[in-house]
């Protein structure tokens, strides 16, 4: 077989035909028939063909006629962006195509897969195919300007939008909904922003401003609603404004408020009540004890196998679950003993040391070392005439351990609406909502540092990564057979950033055939791309 060439001229036009030919005999005649026609073929694929003929299917050979060139990522991005477009995000967006729309899509997908400043993503443009899957020309740079910081500002001015869209896809009446508040710290000048302020830093990041982070997930930890605060802003003050928008704004009448005992104070909880909401919350242990003095509980009561429930007499509506976790309990005893041990070691060489000090430098750093270790209400001391006495409160201790991993949730929920069991496994469902911090502040999805210092930007770059997470907690529910079916301990071999990398390896290449360029192709992908893809229902 051969490929053969036929040009016609017809008057003014010229007609071309590329056929597949064979040759054969038939009755001492040679004859020639037609067994394909490559005409609509690139002439890349027709130089293929007759490559393959004349080499008798071998075009491995060297100086063959197929060259691949200028791989690029694609496997990451098309999954997730798949993914988003699945999930109806571009239309919670916007409803209608917008370009402006394509370049969100290119950063919330791009925090996802590469993270780092939205400057370092349209230098992206070479190694990755994102920004051509989000309609830009191959090999062009995006602006950072125009196709990061614009789209930005218009992100920020849809974010109620989009948050309504989202809330009324996954908060129904009479469901229960986490909400929880961290601090992220910034570096750099921040003159002239109303937002970055030195507060209690949840990380323990000393010596940086910071801005509060709200955060809104339903029962599942389905990220709904992201806000930035001031960062000297304290946990319980943010409540009552997220209350009123789940009310007024997302029109969500019957909930109940989940929130740790920082956030859910007393005066807040009255809030809670105020809008028709029920709460879940759990107790300090001032307000544990206080239970203890009238009575209401007893220490006995908290069983590690069992939660008891108890009724106030004074409040017939509130419910109180007594739990005990014996791991914590074990815990919590062994750092108090550790902690005891080590001050207990430092004013042993404070007293013992024979260097003349006055009483007040010795006060000073006594004072020093009870505030290291943060367990000075069990230590008793007093400094004369240059000496330092000390000795452990041992009854202090002993009164403080009793409480050791017990915990107690309070709830006004109807008991027919949640059981004891279900109230404790809806506050222990909290730890989504870390989870999800975790996920948005560390390496996952890179929240911080943040690298923008205009306020609005610090709140569309807040909004952008509560949307990567949006997309990326729906992969993880996807992805969930392919980690149950993993192994354990140090045999484990799935996890979600590996699942990206393994993805990352799927490139997008230009293919030229005989110095004639073909259309792009994308690699086969392997038995494991190939699961996860089916996992994430995601076609190549």
């Amino acid at each position: 077989m051969f490929v053969e060439e036929i040009k016609l001229k017809r008057g003014a036009k010229n007609y071309r035909s590329v056929l597949v030919r064979e040759t054969y005999r038939h009755e001492g005649k040679v004859l020639h028939r037609t067994v394909a026609n490559l005409s609509k073929l690139p002439d890349g694929v027709v130089a293929l063909v007759r490559q393959f003929l004349r080499q008798k299917g071998n075009l491995t050979a060297e100086g063959g006629p197929v060259s691949v060139s200028n791989g690029r990522e694609y496997g990451a991005s098309r999954a997730c962006l798949c993914l988003a477009r699945e999930l109806g995000l571009p239309k919670m967006l916007y409803s209608r195509p917008q370009s402006w729309v394509d370049d969100a899509m290119a950063m919330i997908v791009g925090r996802i897969v590469f993270q780092g400043s939205k400057l370092a993503l349209t230098n992206m443009y070479a190694a990755s195919s994102l920004w051509e899957q989000c309609g830009h020309a191959k090999g062009k740079r995006p602006n950072v300007e125009v196709n990061c910081y614009r789209p930005m500002d218009r992100l920020l001015e849809r974010q109620t939008a989009i948050q309504k869209t989202i809330a009324a896809r996954r908060l129904r009446d009479g469901c229960l909904i986490y909400y929880d508040l961290t601090s992220s710290y910034m570096e750099g000048e921040y003159e002239e922003s109303e937002l970055v302020a030195f507060g209690y830093n949840r990380d323990g990041k000393k010596g940086h401003e910071q801005v509060a982070i709200g955060l809104l997930t339903d029962s599942e930890g389905c990220p709904v609603a992201v806000e930035v605060f001031s960062g000297n802003t304290n946990d319980q003050s943010t409540v009552k404004a997220k209350l009123d928008e789940l009310k007024n704004t997302y029109g969500i009448q019957d909930i109940v408020f989940a929130g740790d005992r920082g956030m859910l104070t007393p005066k807040r909880i009255e809030d809670a009540t105020a809008c028709g909401y029920k709460t879940l919350t759990a107790l300090t242990h001032p307000q544990i004890r206080d239970l203890l003095e009238r009575k209401v509980i007893q220490l006995e009561l908290f069983d590690e196998r069992k939660p008891v429930e108890v009724r106030d007499s004074e409040r017939k509506d509130l419910r109180y679950i007594l739990c005990l976790n014996p791991q914590s309990r074990d815990r919590e005893r062994k750092t108090r003993q550790a902690l005891i041990d080590k001050t207990f070691s430092e004013l042993t060489k404070l007293a013992s040391s024979k260097k003349l000090r006055k009483d007040q430098e010795i006060s000073a750093r006594v004072g020093a070392v009870l505030a290291r270790y943060k367990i000075g209400k069990f230590i008793s001391w007093k400094v004369q005439d240059g000496r330092l006495t000390f000795e452990v409160q041992q009854a202090k201790v002993d009164d403080e351990a009793a409480l050791d991993g017990c915990y107690l949730i309070r709830t006004d929920t109807p008991q027919d609406q949640l059981s004891a069991e279900q109230a404790v496994a809806r506050y222990r469902g909290l730890a989504k909502v870390e989870q999800a911090f975790r996920y948005l502040k560390t390496v996952a999805l890179e929240m911080r540092p943040f690298r923008h210092h205009l306020d609005d930007r610090i709140r569309a770059h807040a909004f952008i990564c509560m949307l990567a997470y949006y997309v990326q907690w729906n992969a993880l529910r996807r992805l969930q057979p392919l980690f149950d079916a993993d192994d354990k301990g140090a045999d484990r071999q799935w996890s979600f950033p590996i699942v990206l990398q393994t993805l990352k390896a799927i490139q997008i290449l230009d293919a030229e055939v005989a110095g004639h360029k073909l259309q792009t192709i994308i690699a086969r992908p392997t038995e494991d791309q190939q699961r996860i893809l089916d996992l994430l229902k995601v076609a190549l």
